[in-house]
């Protein structure tokens, strides 16, 4: 019997999806639960199995193509099955422009010299490998300013180490140049028209406001070096930073919740997302029960949530359910900022830079090093003395971080 395939929905926000890779081509036979085609949600990534046995008789939407969720996408049938009334009932649905084809568009724009490096495609975005990106995030490097040696341009490894090491010197370089006086529409991707409904709908529904505080870091600069000397890995502060929300937010289950109408949900787990920046947009892979794990258990965790998401790889289950988000834009330099509350969830704690000032201390001023965090609350229900009080105790444990080990 002949069957449809359909856009499947791949996460709570998606509503359409576009096809990247066909992995059968028409004609070829495919068995049930066998890897068909891998298509791009809003969030990831994901490859969709045939839930029929037979043989790909149609594929509806190219590579490239964009379509509702429900919408189909191909047909599988016998051989000699006659398919004609399943293409009448569904005609082939709009697509986008493929980005190979916006690229090709963008640069008939550009006279020759103004090309964009190689690595840079027509939308900004920068080609380069999960590893090259980390190092160039941990190194406070510019990637648009490194020409890349990998295939088509691609910024790898051997292009950021030297930049490491400053054996070269650093120019920033412009993303994809227009002319004087012109413009260039881009298409925003699924994750980015994600973000924008959701971002657009957090400020219009979420009564926010803002409450910070500033950390004194060397306790916590200390206590990382001391545990980089005991553990195998490299922990870093968001590692650190992840920990102390999760106990803290144990004795503030009014910041650990979310709104409902006339009720409110407390939760009794720390399920903290981490923010994580893509070259499109942002998704925030979970860490679950925080409040029960070692800091090098969320080290380890956190470095694969991040590295798949980079690569589009999450799974949807790990990047929903989480009570609380931490947004840290210290590693850009960012001495402060405020950040849009994710739904359904009441706060998202902004981190900011370490910066060393002046400080007092007994009497006397020397040189510290400070941190500033600020929270976002959902004020439906969450007080200022609320926020306040939690990030009193925040600012406690992170000043007395040998506490984190109890």
């Amino acid at each position: 019997m002949a069957t449809k395939i359909l856009m499947p929905k791949l996460s709570d926000t998606m509503t359409e999806g576009v096809i990247l890779k066909w992995l059968k081509k028409e004609g070829e036979k495919i068995k049930q639960g066998e890897t068909l085609v891998e298509i791009e949600s809003d969030k990831a990534d994901m490859e969709l199995e045939s839930y029929d046995s037979g043989i790909l008789r149609k594929i509806m939407v190219p590579e490239g193509g964009k379509v509702e969720i429900g919408a189909p996408i191909a047909i599988i049938a016998e051989a000699n099955e006659d398919i004609s009334a399943l293409l009448i009932e569904t005609p082939f649905a709009a697509q986008s422009i493929p980005k190979t084809e916006i690229a090709k568009e963008a640069s008939k724009s550009m006279p020759p010299s103004s090309q964009p490096a190689s690595a840079i495609v027509a939308d900004g975005h920068v080609k380069a490998s999960p590893l090259a990106k980390r190092l160039a995030t941990e190194n406070k490097i510019e990637l648009r300013a490194i020409s890349g040696s990998g295939p088509q341009g691609r910024i790898i490894k051997r292009d950021v180490v030297p930049l490491v090491s400053g054996k070269k010197p650093l120019q920033f370089k412009p993303a994809a140049p227009i002319i004087r006086g012109g413009h260039r529409d881009v298409e925003l991707s699924l994750i980015r028209k994600t973000i924008a409904q959701r971002m657009q709908e957090s400020k219009q529904t979420v009564p926010h406001f803002y409450v910070t505080v500033e950390i004194d870091m060397e306790p916590a600069i200390a206590f990382r070096k001391q545990l980089n000397t005991v553990t195998d890995s490299k922990i870093s502060f968001t590692d650190i930073l992840v920990k102390t929300a999760a106990i803290t937010l144990m004795h503030h289950p009014n910041i650990n919740a979310t709104y409902m109408g006339n009720t409110m949900r407390q939760f009794g787990e720390a399920h903290v997302a981490v923010a994580v920046a893509l070259d499109d947009g942002l998704v925030t892979p979970v860490l679950r029960n925080c409040e029960q794990k070692t800091i090098p258990q969320l080290n380890t965790e956190l470095q694969d949530l991040v590295e798949r998401a980079r690569n589009r790889k999450l799974k949807p289950e790990e990047y929903q359910g989480a009570t609380f988000t931490i947004s840290n834009l210290g590693m850009f330099g960012v001495e402060d900022f405020v950040a849009i509350i994710n739904p359904p969830e009441g706060a998202i704690l902004a981190i900011g830079s370490i910066v060393e000032k002046p400080v007092v201390q007994k009497g006397q001023i020397v040189i510290g090093s400070a941190m500033k965090v600020t929270l976002s609350s959902d004020h439906r229900i969450i007080d200022g003395a609320l926020a306040a009080r939690f990030l009193q105790d925040f600012k406690k444990l992170m000043e007395n971080p040998a506490a984190l080990m109890l």
